[in-house]
């Protein structure tokens, strides 16, 4: 039974794509469903809120159709063609659902494809239509889905093998300048969306390697071929994986642009943003919780695993950046120390652990209120930490023979070649069988008082991924030559960076510990610190700040009026509570140490093993023949 969708985009003024389905079924009743949420991002988002004019025809005669819950359909049917039309409201500038105006069209096919029950595991077709509306004769198409039939700008038959090949395969239409590379004999495009003027030639050369990085450490490519779709805007950040190809947004300015040198921050935060999607390739779309494998998109598929496919996706993503040598060492700490900070300035590690972040994913990590910073923790952010420290823990059990990039491409042999689904809580057995085959039986000291291999892999699982034990993180980095100072904030955007011990600490400032919107002109309470000076006063999220001794506050300026005062004293601070004057007492306190900074420890100081276990760390993987 093939399912053939026909796609038109001609009412860019009402933002609605209208679609076509044609099945041929037998008699009975046919169930129409939409998924609820989209694979890599775990979260409902009830995509079926957008469909509209729903309609049902067989033999010129309509069809009665009955919803029966929020994203479900039932028709009843006579044997033969049945066509089914609707459109689809899309005006969300995201990587996750579906866009159309007069200047861009873009969807992914959760947001516009019925799904026909009992048809899934057959052939679907697309016919993406040409737009007739002027200004659209420019416009071409990108995706990575299979075409015959194409015209010269795209528009044509598309196929996929099964429904779920066919939601897997975001589509951009518009104008978009392009630009690419051949990696192990894989094309990869890039295209990029109201970017005009960016250096793309540049983009691709910092780009090739960072991907060859993650193929020569897995050894082989997966796909046949690639394609990086990115939309430029004045302020946006995201990515979304998918089988061959990634959806990006990132801000105009973090693209390099010709005639610039150096990588800043921003264009820096983009080639990671690349980097991480890549590793998707393997570890998420190919290595992936076997949950994930059997997903009913129309309900939450809950895994503790989280922490394994985000989190060491996102050690990797920054690590592979020096290991190409796109950034230098130096730069590579620069952006490591602000995660660290951010996982010291989140006091909900201490309450709650990234296997359960994982599985809460749906509505906690997805759904964040204002209570967040101090009740949960981020499976990106404490994974990342966790994949450096079973990264630590390999080499150090192996004596720097083995490393989490050896786990990595066992897990990928075990589970990724072979499309079996990663069970819960595999990944401790499957590092304790790896340090076995390669004869490690015993290390001592590594994680509390045993010995075992498989002892210390269960502890170091039992504290830092099913607990919430603090990271040792200032021993791992010791054992990697790096140096790492906690201290006290220098100011409100200082996140910590690459610096010198030497270069001592700035004078102790003041903290509210709250983070701060706008409304109406006055700085209003979002989100208050567990411990910090905010919660000792008693604010409360949706606190009015209105003064501080007498003196009109706002966002800006909160802490400035603060420093005015000793520390150690106490201001007086004037709010509005449910529209109601109040007055607390504001402590004046410097804040906690929370705050990192990382640096090299001295080359004459280190341990031969130390030295050489940094250089194998920092090490590209290309060239060593790995397979």
């Amino acid at each position: 039974m093939t399912v053939s969708y026909q796609v038109s985009l001609d009412s860019p003024q009402t933002h609605e794509f209208a679609v076509r389905l044609r099945v041929r079924c037998a008699a009975g009743t046919l169930y129409l469903d939409l998924p609820a949420w989209i694979p890599g991002s775990y979260m409902i988002r009830d995509f079926a809120r957008n469909i509209r004019d729903l309609q049902a025809r067989q033999d010129g005669k309509t069809v009665a159709v009955e919803k029966t819950d929020k994203q479900t359909w039932r028709l009843r049917v006579d044997a033969g063609m049945l066509q089914v039309d609707y459109r689809v409201y899309a005006l969300d500038q995201s990587v996750r659902t579906a866009y159309l105006d007069d200047t861009r069209a873009y969807f992914n096919g959760t947001s516009l494809f019925l799904r026909v029950r009992g048809a899934e595991s057959g052939p679907h077709r697309l016919q993406l239509n040409r737009p007739g509306f002027a200004g659209a004769a420019e416009w071409r198409v990108a995706t990575t889905l299979p075409g015959e039939a194409l015209d010269s700008s795209g528009f044509g038959d598309y196929r996929a093998s099964d429904y779920a090949a066919l939601i897997d395969h975001p589509v951009e239409i518009g104008r978009f300048a392009a630009c690419g590379f051949t990696l192990a004999g894989i094309d990869h495009r890039m295209i990029f969306v109201e970017a005009e003027g960016a250096d793309l030639d540049r983009i691709a050369r910092d780009v090739e390697p960072i991907c060859a990085e993650h193929v020569a450490m897995f050894g082989e490519l997966p796909v046949k071929r690639y394609l990086f779709q990115t939309l430029a805007t004045a302020d946006g950040y995201g990515g979304l994986e998918h089988r061959d190809s990634t959806s990006l947004i990132c801000k105009r300015s973090d693209l390099p642009w010709p005639g610039g040198s150096g990588i800043d921050k921003g264009y820096r935060q983009f080639l990671a943003l690349c980097s991480h999607e890549y590793f998707h390739l393997w570890n998420v779309k190919r290595i992936r919780p076997h949950v994930f494998a059997q997903a009913d998109l129309c309900r939450e598929a809950h895994t503790e695993l989280l922490w394994a496919f985000e989190g060491i996706t996102s050690y990797y993503d920054e690590l592979a950046l020096p290991r190409s040598g796109v950034l230098p060492r130096d730069d590579y700490l620069d952006i490591l120390a602000p995660s660290l900070t951010r996982y010291y300035r989140n006091s909900g590690r201490h309450r709650q652990s990234v296997a359960e972040s994982s599985f809460d994913a749906w509505t906690k990590f997805y759904k964040q209120d204002e209570s967040a910073p101090n009740a949960i923790v981020s499976y990106y952010n404490k994974g990342a930490l966790v994949a450096f420290g079973l990264d630590w823990l390999i080499r150090r059990a192996s004596g720097d023979r083995l490393s989490l990039d050896d786990l990595m491409r066992h897990v990928w042999t075990r589970y990724g070649r072979t499309g079996r689904g990663v069970p819960e809580r595999a990944y401790e057995g499957e590092l304790a069988t790896l340090l076995l085959e390669h004869g490690v039986a015993h290390c001592d000291g590594l994680v509390g008082d045993h010995s075992r291999a498989e002892d210390v892999v269960a502890e170091f699982f039992r504290r830092y991924i099913y607990g919430v034990e603090e990271l040792p993180l200032a021993d791992w980095l010791a054992d990697f030559g790096v140096g790492l100072v906690l201290r006290r904030a220098g100011a409100d955007d200082d996140q910590g960076g690459f610096r010198a011990p030497s270069a001592g600490e700035a004078e102790p400032r003041p903290q509210l510990g709250a983070r701060l919107g706008a409304r109406d002109g006055m700085a209003r309470v979002e989100q208050v610190y567990a411990g910090s000076a905010a919660e000792r006063a008693g604010l409360t999220p949706g606190d009015l700040l209105l003064a501080v001794e007498g003196e009109r506050c706002r966002r800006e300026n909160i802490t400035e009026l603060m420093a005015r005062h000793p520390l150690g004293s106490q201001v007086r601070l004037s709010l509005f509570r449910r529209d109601r004057l109040r007055e607390v007492m504001l402590p004046v306190d410097a804040g906690p140490r929370d705050t990192v900074d990382l640096y090299w420890l001295d080359e004459a100081g280190l341990a031969p093993g130390v030295r050489q276990r940094r250089e194998a760390w920092l090490a590209s993987s290309r060239g060593r023949g790995h397979g």
